[in-house]
């Protein structure tokens, strides 16, 4: 890469596995150092999922994105509110409304998914679904110290996100630093009470957290 232009291909990019994998990343803003959209790719092979099901309004990481597919190989089944759309290789899936729910799963071995993504009403800002899936490289390997300064990366954009409070959380608690764990864990509290009950009741992370002073008011289980 040099100052002027960058080159690489979707191949060279190594795949990240994420949401339990269930679905392979391929971080091609990142690597790329890309500051003006979203883009990244997702492989999926045969039954798999090739993009999560999701809408850009409904979660805490969403980015209120319009969004444009392009399936790059393969051939993947989108749903989209509902409606099926065949997309063999070459074909470009546009969703100009943030809050229709679509999914694809991939019809051929290898299928590989190009997402292009920005919100039409604000200069762009990184997801904080983004920093998440980056952070899942680092857990692979029980890196828990680099997968939170990963996860730490969002805050300047994305401070009082619940998703992004939690997963710094149980990441700072998996590297034994339970007290700015914990810290982090209450932001997440503050900002989502009900959301972030739910995802801490059953969650081994926290683990360390239990019973310490101060620990938020969740639900015991």
């Amino acid at each position: 890469m040099t100052a002027r232009f960058r080159a690489t291909s979707i191949d060279a990019i190594d795949e990240i596995p994420v949401v339990g994998g269930s679905l392979r990343w391929k971080p091609v803003r990142r690597t790329l150092g890309i500051g003006a959209f979203g883009i990244n790719a997702y492989v999926g092979d045969a039954g798999r999922d090739v993009v999560e099901e999701h809408d850009e309004l409904s979660s805490s990481g969403a980015g209120g994105h319009q969004e444009l597919y392009l399936v790059v190989r393969g051939h993947a089944r989108f749903v989209v509110d509902g409606e099926q759309v065949d997309a063999p290789a070459g074909t470009l899936v546009f969703l100009p409304e943030p809050d229709a729910r679509r999914a694809a799963t991939a019809l051929e071995d290898g299928t590989t998914v190009l997402a292009i993504g920005g919100d039409p009403e604000a200069p762009y800002a990184v997801s904080a679904w983004e920093h998440n899936f980056a952070a899942e490289a680092h857990v692979a390997r029980g890196d828990w110290a680099a997968a939170a300064e990963t996860v730490r990366g969002a805050l300047p954009e994305h401070d009082g996100n619940p998703s992004v409070h939690y997963n710094l959380a149980c990441f700072l608690a998996r590297a034994g630093r339970a007290d700015e764990a914990l810290a982090e864990l209450r932001r997440a509290y503050e900002a989502d009470p009900a959301q972030v009950a739910r995802w801490a009741a059953d969650d081994e992370d926290l683990e360390p957290l239990r019973g310490m002073g101060g620990f938020p008011p969740l639900p015991a289980r």
